[in-house]
């Protein structure tokens, strides 16, 4: 098995959402992290909603993020659901209809 380290606790492994950065021993994407952060999640908070991840790991995976934000981005682009796919209540406790 093919992993590749880009930090302390942020990896690549072709096999795992392919190959997209991760938290070391997990299936969790630095995508997934940000993405909790842009809601306006303090990363302090963010193993609230992540149990299994510590709070050296979420610092670690945002500072990765500001590193490399450009290819993060394109995987949280390429993995939102269309518009046209969110339900109407979604839609509405977000504000969006």
């Amino acid at each position: 098995m093919f992993a590749e380290t880009s930090s302390r606790y942020v990896t690549r492994n072709p096999e795992i959402l392919g190959g997209e950065p991760i938290i070391t021993g997990t299936r969790t994407s630095i995508r997934a992290i940000v993405g909790l952060w842009r809601l306006g999640i303090m990363p302090e908070e963010i193993p609230n909603h992540l149990p299994h991840l510590t709070l050296a790991q979420v610092f670690d995976a945002l500072s990765f993020y500001l590193d490399h934000q450009a290819e993060i981005n394109d995987y949280i682009e390429r993995n939102q659901v269309p518009n046209e796919l969110v339900h109407p209540a979604v839609k509405a406790a977000l504000g969006t209809v």
